[in-house]
């Protein structure tokens, strides 16, 4: 009986790739990637636009921002998952839907709330695009040499879409109103849509047992207690107290209860034991190392270029350039790396060379120094990106087919929760090498000293403020702590990339390619058959 499910699986995916045009499948998963990974940077050009015209309170403002990354990073499991119940096309084409209609709803908002609703309403559609782009392309592209090049191009597109974010909404704001910038989005999901279902195949895994609902929703409300929690303490406000700390433990418990029901299941939601194979959890690991770097380093890269070197936001954007395009080339160039070198050393070589550029940067000082920044932010770039697409390639890899929404969800979780992380704890970092240097200042009373050492926005506000002299010694010292606090961030960022090279050692040392030459045939009449139904939604 195995032995019939196992072949029909395969004869699924064969059917899967054989019948569909795979490049032209890749093109139409890349633009869904692009939507999402655009949507998640392109409103923070628009935060000043939309404060004027909506007067949205603080605390408003705050989940105006971060209602769509919450609620897509606790969603990402339940709706992998369900993909692979009920087909990951037909979860993709109602996330597509629900995306158009999100956008309009954000674009035509006239308060707060509305605004804050269709966010999380993007947030759902986000969370059921993410993880079926994904797991269609690793059901799509079952030989690992075309797939890791599929996930190179996938990767490259991702990378694209987070720098081009804040470029477009620029763009978009100096000639039209801030609603614009998620008005975008419905053209292109007009396009979506019915290319998507024409050309799109679908798949979904065996079916075996009930979906676990319950399951399901523990893990979305413990990972959105666990995402908001450490969005508090990366915010620095109040983090040892009950609205940072009640959410961390809740969630830690409902995984925690999560993980033990999926062990006792027959039928589990995510089958653990994908974890117990080392290329798996590696992957998953390196993953949140890899993100936790980057998010870290670009938000204090940031501050650094605006508030020490004094660039205008446009300036910065197009400082920070070379590290998309260092990102793009080693994505499309991924593929033949991991050919010729393996995920291990090619994922251990990423780090090094990422901590490499860190520790470079250090040099950084007051002054703008070009050749500096160009070189360490194209060495960045570049191995990071080499990083995250063995980590990426490996975990899909590793993955059993019907498994594919599941693990696709992991490893987006994975990318979600290490950005959050990274945020806290470098940022956390910086604040405590940062504050100590604005203590004693001659000429500045204590409360001004204790008030710039929130952040340098703040001490410059504070300087403005007191004038004169002591302006002028605290406008000074609080650079030069912020880039000594830089140093020190850039430092402890180097020695957890040196801990991921040393995790990379675990992954395979060659890439181990299964042969696939039966999937560039034609399909077979009765092969093809399930995919033309499966049309369908």
């Amino acid at each position: 009986m195995s032995g019939t499910t196992t072949a029909a699986a395969a004869l699924r995916r064969r059917a899967a790739g054989a019948g569909a045009n795979r490049w032209v499948v890749l093109v139409v998963l890349c633009v869904s990637l692009l939507l999402v990974a655009v949507d998640a940077t392109v409103l923070h050009v628009a935060v000043p636009a939309v404060t004027e015209d909506l007067r949205p309170g603080a605390m408003e403002l705050l989940w105006i921002v971060d209602a769509y990354p919450l609620v897509c990073a606790s969603l990402l499991i339940l709706f992998g998952t369900l993909g692979d119940r009920v087909g990951r096309r037909r979860v993709l084409l109602l996330g597509y839907a629900l995306f158009g209609v999100a956008s309009g709803m954000a674009a035509l908002a006239d308060n707060a709330q509305v605004l804050i609703v269709a966010r999380a309403m993007l947030g759902v559609g986000g969370a059921m695009i993410m993880p079926a782009t994904l797991s269609i392309l690793r059901q799509v592209f079952p030989d690992r040499r075309e797939r890791a090049l599929a996930i190179g191009v996938w990767s490259a597109v991702a990378a694209v879409g987070a720098a081009v974010g804040p470029l477009l909404g620029g763009f978009l704001l100096e000639h039209f109103w801030w609603g614009s910038v998620f008005l975008v989005n419905i053209p292109l999901m007009l396009v979506s849509l019915p290319v998507g279902r024409i050309l799109l195949p679908e798949s979904k895994g065996d079916g075996r047992g009930p979906w676990d609902v319950v399951g399901a929703l523990m893990a979305a409300a413990g990972l959105f207690a666990v995402v908001f929690g450490v969005k508090r303490l990366g915010s620095g406000e109040d983090v040892t107290g009950p609205a940072t700390v009640l959410p961390l433990l809740a969630g830690a418990a409902l995984i925690a209860a999560f993980v033990r029901r999926q062990r006792r299941r027959a039928h589990p939601l995510i089958d653990l034991k994908m974890f117990a194979r080392p290329a798996f959890s590696t992957s998953v690991g390196c993953i949140v190392l890899a993100m936790l770097a980057l998010v870290g380093l670009e938000l204090i890269a940031a501050q650094y270029l605006q508030l020490v070197l004094g660039l205008s936001p446009l300036e910065t954007g197009l400082r920070l350039l070379p590290l998309t395009f260092a990102a793009m080339a080693a994505g499309l160039a991924g593929a033949r790396m991991l050919r010729r070198f393996g995920p291990r050393r090619m994922v251990c070589a990423g780090f090094c060379l990422t901590a490499a550029a860190v520790v470079a940067l250090t040099a950084m000082g007051g002054k703008d120094n070009c050749a500096l920044l160009l070189t360490g932010f194209v060495l960045l770039g570049f191995g990071l990106e080499t990083t995250l697409f063995g980590a990426y390639e490996s975990m899909l890899s590793e993955a059993p087919p019907e498994q594919a929404g599941g693990a696709a969800a992991i490893g987006e979780t994975s990318y979600q929760l290490g950005a959050g992380i990274g945020i806290a704890l470098l940022g956390s970092v910086m604040n405590a090498a940062y504050a100590p240097g604005l203590s004693g200042v001659p000429g500045v009373p204590a409360r001004a000293s204790t008030a710039a050492s929130h952040s340098l926005g703040e001490a410059y506000e504070v300087a403005a403020q007191l004038g004169g002299p002591a302006g002028a010694a605290l406008r000074h010292a609080a650079r030069h702590s912020f880039v000594h606090g830089l140093h020190v961030t850039l430092l402890v960022s180097a020695g957890l990339l040196l801990l991921g090279a040393a995790m990379a050692l675990r992954l395979p040392r060659v890439m181990q390619c299964e042969p696939a030459a039966a999937v560039d045939l034609p399909a077979p009449r009765e092969a093809a058959e399930p995919r033309v139904s499966g049309l369908k939604v």
